[in-house]
């Protein structure tokens, strides 16, 4: 009887995590994945229960479902055999946001024009930007900036060399603007003041 007690309370224990958890687990796997979010956070929640009585600090349980899930979609991509995408440096190098806003000046009237441009996105616009994004530089970006993983962590996540990964930060930051740029132009979020002259 003992036993049965001590496992429904460590059912309970893990139900209680996942209702805490539960959105930022699945945020996190929609930034990583375009389709298939819902897959990568249910194995990471299998395998969260299988291992929970690993878990020392409750407290704790919310990076340690995420790491999950990163290993889960680390492995996924092992399995699917993807080819690693990348960008030459070259080809960032020449592009700066800043000076392209300079150049361009799609919002003639802004006076803060860096900010006014980053505030024409919304929450589903920065998600599409990302996904357009190789994983290879997407998830770095994500682990980093948006779950506030330390590059140490995320080179032991993704198995990589450190430099590897503060390389793939550097490259997707470039990366990143140059792709918001293009979104911005495609979907026609900088053309806000053409229409007023």
């Amino acid at each position: 009887m003992g036993r049965i007690d001590t496992r429904d309370r460590t059912r309970e224990a893990y139900q209680e995590l996942i209702h805490q958890e539960l959105p930022g687990l699945y945020s996190l796997a929609r930034r990583l994945e375009r389709d298939g979010a819902e897959d990568l956070v249910q194995e990471a929640l299998l395998q969260g229960y299988r291992a929970f009585g690993s878990l020392k600090k409750q407290a704790a349980g919310g990076r340690w479902l995420k790491t999950i899930l990163v290993n889960v979609f680390r492995d996924e991509l092992r399995k699917r055999g993807r080819h690693v995408e990348e960008v030459a440096v070259g080809d960032l190098e020449d592009f700066s946001l800043y000076r392209t806003l300079i150049d361009e000046d799609p919002l003639p009237y802004s006076d803060s024009l860096h900010t006014d441009f980053l505030g024409a996105f919304d929450h589903d616009d920065l998600r599409e930007v990302l996904l357009r994004m190789p994983e290879i530089y997407r998830a770095p970006l994500v682990l980093r900036y948006m779950d506030g993983f330390s590059t140490k962590e995320i080179a032991r996540l993704l198995d990589a060399p450190f430099g590897t990964i503060l390389a793939r930060l550097h490259r997707g930051r470039q990366l990143f603007e140059r792709t918001l740029w293009v979104y911005a132009e495609e979907t026609n979020l900088i053309r806000m003041g053409d229409d007023d002259g």
